[in-house]
């Protein structure tokens, strides 16, 4: 059974700045690399479109994107994983917690943007997300302001 942790992380810095630092090829790999060294994604973020979140080696997840609201909101539902190159949507392991969620949700704060982030995990990567994601947000808030400033 899936359970749901929430992040937050205020960076100076608009929320445009924040959606585009996030979701860019090269500085999503940059701050996602707090999870996988080498993580990217393939395909594309629009609503409805598929996209596969991927390590170095090529595993990862396939997803689709769920909801898109330009700098306000995004909803990733991660449907199945990928191994070894073949995707899986239908094993025990992978019924066992699809469909999951990860959502950012963008705020104006009086100091730049509140991101707000929910996540649907297994029991046995609790931990691990609950060390690995405020690092991860560490490291976009560090490239946003970075990118903020004129």
């Amino acid at each position: 059974m899936n359970k749901t942790l929430e992040f937050v992380a205020s960076i100076h810095a608009p929320r445009s700045v924040v959606w585009n630092v996030m979701l860019e090829p090269s500085t999503y790999a940059e701050w996602t690399s707090a999870f996988c060294d080498g993580s990217r994604f393939d395909g594309s973020w629009e609503q409805g479109a598929k996209i596969r979140f991927l390590a170095h080696g090529g595993d990862g997840m396939s997803s689709e994107i769920a909801e898109n609201r330009l700098h306000e909101y995004v909803s990733i539902r991660h449907l199945g994983e990928i191994v070894g190159g073949v995707e899986d949507f239908t094993s025990d392991k992978v019924r066992s917690w699809a469909p999951a969620y990860e959502n950012y949700a963008f705020a104006d704060a009086p100091d730049g943007t509140e991101l707000r982030v929910s996540v649907d995990v297994l029991p046995e990567y609790e931990q691990y997300m609950r060390d690995t994601f405020p690092k991860a947000l560490e490291r976009l808030k560090v490239l946003c302001e970075r990118n903020a400033t004129p």
